[in-house]
């Protein structure tokens, strides 16, 4: 059985940094692409970061480019996102997605087998 586990959200004052990192268990992803989404309250869950599954290549969304970075370790299949100059906005449970594909019309990224964490939450206060 797949699990994702994130663990490092929390609360943290604007312009400060957190680290979540999420587990993989139940079989390796080291070939396949892993990523991060996030769902504010009243909204869609929406793609914030994937990495390839080297490592060597890397997505984000406009709105955390420059302020977030994520990475992975194939050893402990585990990825990782460093968040740094939050903002309020940023406020959202954050989920863990394993096995990410592009959809051909749209573009956007989704698990392919719906591989998905519980999510941790995340604040930040003004």
């Amino acid at each position: 059985q797949v699990r994702l586990v994130e663990s490092g959200g929390g609360l943290v004052q604007a312009v400060g940094s957190l680290r979540l990192s999420c587990a993989a268990s139940g079989r390796t992803f080291s070939g396949s692409a892993m990523g991060w989404f996030r769902q504010a309250p009243g909204k869609e869950r929406e793609f914030v970061a994937l990495i390839g599954w080297s490592g060597g290549s890397t997505a984000y969304a406009d709105s955390v480019k420059g302020r977030f970075t994520i990475s992975r370790d194939n050893v402990k299949n585990t990825v990782y996102l460093q968040m740094n100059s939050l903002k309020p906005e940023d406020t959202a449970v954050y989920y863990c997605a394993a096995d990410l594909v592009r959809r051909l019309n749209s573009g956007t990224y989704y698990p392919r087998h719906d591989y998905w964490g519980q999510g941790t939450q995340v604040t930040v206060s003004s």
